[in-house]
């Protein structure tokens, strides 16, 4: 695996920034920092800071839109809004990821478009989509390696795969689940207190086919392993459903 990954050392792809912008403006947003009302950084003042173009500044503006935690204002800037709202206004807000259930819910539920994006993607993606895939892969093993969160990265490694297939509604339609795609704790522990989230093992290896059969333009090759992917981690949560049953 350590091989695999140094080989595919690819350069950060735009796809990847903008995943990136939009996770720390969104984090900022619903810890407080920017409080419904306040104006947003500017396009140049982001572009600045992150030394990326002014078009992957608007597609993370754009992302945090669609959600609904910011608003442009026309001749004035962008404008942070209430995620309190914006978690009442949205789809799927009332899903409870802390929940056996609710998990399961939403991997059955990604199941049903994501083993069709990697197809597409297998078939449709540009050169920089590969290494925006491999990249977000990559940064990964590097939070396995450093012992940090993966939930950002995984999240931006299938958004990056949606991205790839080419169709629109993949990537907006991840976005609209973002926020219980994956789960912050397993289960909850007899004495009824919350277990950390702790990442599949087999992560990194499972998304290598994944990103082996893009590579290789097979699309029913990455079809096989997303759907190999997910069906494994739905597996994990329903019998981790059926233990809390027996205990």
């Amino acid at each position: 695996m350590t091989d695999i990954i140094e080989t595919r050392n690819a350069p950060e792809a735009p796809r990847t920034r903008v995943s990136l912008i939009a996770e720390g403006l969104r984090s900022d947003i619903e810890s407080g920092r920017f409080k419904p009302g306040d104006r947003l950084p500017s396009e140049s003042e982001l572009t600045r800071l992150h030394g990326v173009s002014r078009t992957v500044v608007r597609e993370a503006i754009s992302l945090l839109r669609s959600e609904g935690l910011a608003e442009a204002r026309k001749g004035s800037g962008v404008y942070a809004l209430d995620p309190v709202s914006a978690r009442r206004r949205h789809p799927f807000s009332d899903l409870d990821t802390e929940r056996l259930s609710g998990v399961i819910e939403l991997f059955e539920l990604r199941s049903a478009f994501e083993i069709r994006a990697a197809a597409l993607a297998a078939g449709r993606r540009s050169a920089a989509q590969i290494d925006a895939i491999v990249k977000a892969n990559d940064d990964i093993a590097n939070c396995f390696t450093t012992g940090e969160s993966t939930r950002a990265a995984d999240f931006a490694f299938h958004y990056a795969i949606a991205q790839a297939s080419q169709n629109k509604r993949f990537p907006e339609f991840l976005s609209l689940i973002r926020p219980g795609i994956v789960p912050r704790v397993e289960l909850e522990a007899h004495d009824g207190t919350p277990r950390t989230y702790v990442p599949n093992p087999k992560m990194v290896e499972e998304h290598e086919r994944i990103v082996d059969a893009i590579i290789d333009g097979d699309p029913e090759a990455a079809e096989e392993a997303m759907k190999d992917h997910l069906e494994g981690s739905l597996g994990r949560y329903r019998a981790m459903l059926k233990g809390a049953r027996a205990g």
